[in-house]
């Protein structure tokens, strides 16, 4: 199978990682999040809509929100025109998000889904997203 900029160093400094850019331990248990590579010299070229995303089926029966707090740092070196999109996806389907331009820093406290009206198992997936304005 070929390696692509975004599986070439899975769990290492791409994708979903337990260590932050720096290499420090994530705070408290949490995971990064890379889209490309979090190492410094290491780049790839993206395109819009490239993304990476962790997923899986939850049932959403007696469930109200699916929730996620999140903390986005965008490399200033992101091209003008293009943003990155935090989503949560439940089914394929986007149903939160929030963008956060090239160079800037967003705390999401509480990026919420509404699934009140979902019953039984649905796949649920959390994506960070490159996406051209």
């Amino acid at each position: 199978m070929a390696r692509t900029a975004f599986d070439a160093r899975l769990g290492v400094s791409q994708g979903r990682t337990t260590a932050a850019a720096d290499g420090a331990p994530a705070p408290s248990g949490d995971y990064v999040f890379v889209l490309g590579d979090a190492e410094p010299g290491r780049f790839h070229e993206l395109a819009s809509g490239d993304h990476v995303e962790v997923r899986q089926a939850v049932d959403l029966t007696d469930a109200d929100f699916v929730r996620a707090q999140l903390r986005l740092r965008v490399p200033a070196s992101t091209p003008p025109g293009w943003r990155w999109v935090a989503s949560i996806r439940v089914g394929g389907v986007a149903l939160a998000s929030a963008t956060c331009r090239a160079g800037r820093q967003r705390a999401l406290t509480d990026l919420a889904a509404n699934v009140s009206k979902l019953a039984g198992a649905h796949e649920v997936a959390v994506r960070l997203a490159l996406e051209e304005v």
